[in-house]
């Protein structure tokens, strides 16, 4: 009797086993055919910023990559933590993506004590898209001729100068927090669904000043419709070579520069991250990419940077860095 069974289960699973060889099923399998369809990259921030504008370029190549269109998806709110949450909670199978960037990933955890996700642990990182360099600028006719004016503009006038910002725990958000808590000052702060329009108001005059990432303002600078004072790096910008560095204009210990990242939520298959994290590796290899990339003024990281471990450790440190910077300066 026992053999009789061990015979029938035997065959039980060949038949099972033809059946699913008949079907293209095994084990893996579902891995080994991503993707089947298109994917949906969340952008958390409005279109026509920064982190929009890297997205799309990205997603431009991978899909080439991938053999299956990149659909950017912008879910505006809470200076990205909206989308960023979606993201976390969607099902790990590759087929939902978040370009994150240092405030979704870096500053959200010190201004939102109730933060649905855990940078850290919620997502598994995919590889670092761009780095972007951040910008002191302001409406076209602000009275500041250069940085060391600004300065001073600012302090004397900081109960009436206003700020724009994408949202608290955004890019722009947190590196203007922490030029204000340099300055001393508490201009007002107004706040907006992404830098797209936020930029808008600063080149139509209705704000005063804001700290972003380079990529959203280059062509604004070119054409003379807002003022740049200060690029927030060791270095110069090729892009705008005539800007000078915060060093240069007198401001030395305003050193920042902001980045952006593509997370898949926790639990992804490490084969559908490791297809992922190829093809935006042949994205920033790619020499039209890269060359739209740096035309903007972003910062492409070397092959090494660009590893799911490299994105892991950066998230990590960056929640480590900004924690005390942004509740030291009590931003709300």
């Amino acid at each position: 009797m026992h053999k009789t069974l061990s015979r029938r289960l035997m065959a039980g699973l060949a038949a099972a086993m033809a059946v699913g060889a008949g079907l293209g099923l095994s084990l893996g399998s579902a891995a080994a055919a991503y993707p089947e369809r298109p994917i949906t990259m969340i952008v958390p921030f409005a279109a026509g910023g920064p982190t929009d504008v890297i997205a799309r370029i990205v997603a431009e190549n991978m899909s080439k990559t991938l053999g299956q269109q990149i659909i950017v998806e912008n879910v505006a709110g809470a200076g990205g933590t909206t989308g960023s949450t979606r993201a976390a909670q969607a099902a790990p199978d590759g087929y939902t993506l978040v370009m994150g960037h240092m405030g979704t990933h870096g500053a959200a955890p010190a201004l939102y004590p109730n933060l649905k996700y855990d940078p850290a642990k919620d997502f598994a990182p995919v590889g670092l898209a761009a780095g972007t360099p951040i910008l002191i600028v302001a409406k076209k006719d602000f009275p500041a001729k250069d940085l060391k004016e600004f300065v001073a503009y600012v302090k004397a006038n900081a109960d009436k100068v206003n700020q724009a910002h994408a949202g608290v725990g955004s890019v722009s958000h947190s590196t203007c927090t922490l030029l204000d808590a340099q300055l001393g000052i508490k201009p007002t702060l107004v706040p907006y669904g992404g830098t797209g329009p936020a930029l808008n108001d600063l080149v139509s005059g209705q704000v005063d000043f804001m700290c972003d990432q380079i990529v959203n303002l280059v062509p604004q600078i070119q054409a003379g419709t807002i003022k740049a004072y200060a690029v927030a790096t060791p270095e110069r910008s090729p892009s705008l070579p005539n800007v000078p560095t915060t060093k240069e204009a007198g401001l030395p210990d305003y050193q920042v520069s902001a980045w952006n990242a593509i997370f898949a939520p926790k639990g992804t298959p490490q084969d559908i991250i490791a297809k992922l994290n190829n093809a935006l590796v042949v994205a920033l290899d790619d020499e039209s990419t890269r060359k739209r990339l740096l035309d903007l003024g972003g910062v492409i990281a070397d092959k090494p940077g660009r590893s799911p471990q490299a994105l892991n450790d950066l998230v990590v440190s960056e929640v480590a860095r900004w924690t005390p910077v942004l509740k030291g300066a009590n931003s709300k």
